[in-house]
């Protein structure tokens, strides 16, 4: 469903193997995949991991203003340049099946090999474990990693009163600066669950979750 029970062998199906299959000689600016040349567009999304050319990544720092800095293991995300080598066009609802603690804890698990954006507590407090420049494993799919943010919510989808106002509230300023920031329409084409996300098996964030509510709050924060 969520955080929590995210699998080391879905989290696999996302790592960087196009990468682990090939030799990336930045030094000597050439790359070389047995005999053959790396894609061009592979190429484009790469050119970022020349020295002096990846963006500052200042340390402590959060995407949103007023969330909390807790990073995840360096094993759960991997690093990029988004959205200049990966367009962002989507954002991933999720419940963590079980406390704000227990899911900070998986995500600094580099076993675990996933983890979320933000985990927006119950309270309304946000914090920040990936940087939105990254790519991390929290969708199940590769695709869907790369394109969006991942948003956990504290709480379990059969319980009703893990979605309390203040994090609903808090959850859609969150989307709303992420929407607004790479121009992302706020819509259920485009703020999905995870439930929504082809290929994988989880169903959060559940019946309880309040759609209209919430993308009505998106909008409003946006505005």
């Amino acid at each position: 469903m969520g955080a929590t029970s995210e699998t080391t062998e879905a989290a696999a199906k996302d790592g960087d193997r196009r990468l682990g299959r090939r030799a990336l000689l930045i030094g000597g600016a050439a790359a070389a995949v047995g005999t053959a040349v790396v894609a061009r567009d592979e190429l484009s999304r790469l050119w970022w991991r020349l020295p002096g050319v990846e963006k500052p990544r200042v340390a402590g720092a959060v995407d949103f203003r007023g969330a909390r800095w807790v990073p995840a293991s360096a094993a759960n995300y991997r690093r990029a340049d988004r959205p200049d080598d990966y367009r962002i066009d989507r954002v991933v609802i999720h419940v963590t099946q079980g406390g704000y603690a227990s899911a900070v804890k998986v995500f600094q698990d580099p076993a675990h090999r996933a983890a979320a954006h933000y985990i927006v507590r119950k309270d309304g407090r946000i914090t920040q474990l990936i940087r939105e420049l990254d790519v991390a494993f929290h969708a199940g799919n590769r695709e869907y990693n790369e394109r969006s943010v991942g948003i956990e919510h504290e709480g379990f989808v059969e319980d009703a009163s893990s979605f309390t106002d203040a994090m609903y509230a808090a959850s859609a300023r969150l989307t709303a600066a992420i929407c607004l920031r790479y121009g992302i329409p706020v819509d259920r084409e485009h703020v999905i669950g995870h439930v929504e996300v082809p290929g994988t098996d989880h169903t959060d964030p559940g019946r309880h979750w309040d759609w209209d509510r919430y993308l009505g709050l998106v909008r409003q924060a946006r505005a």
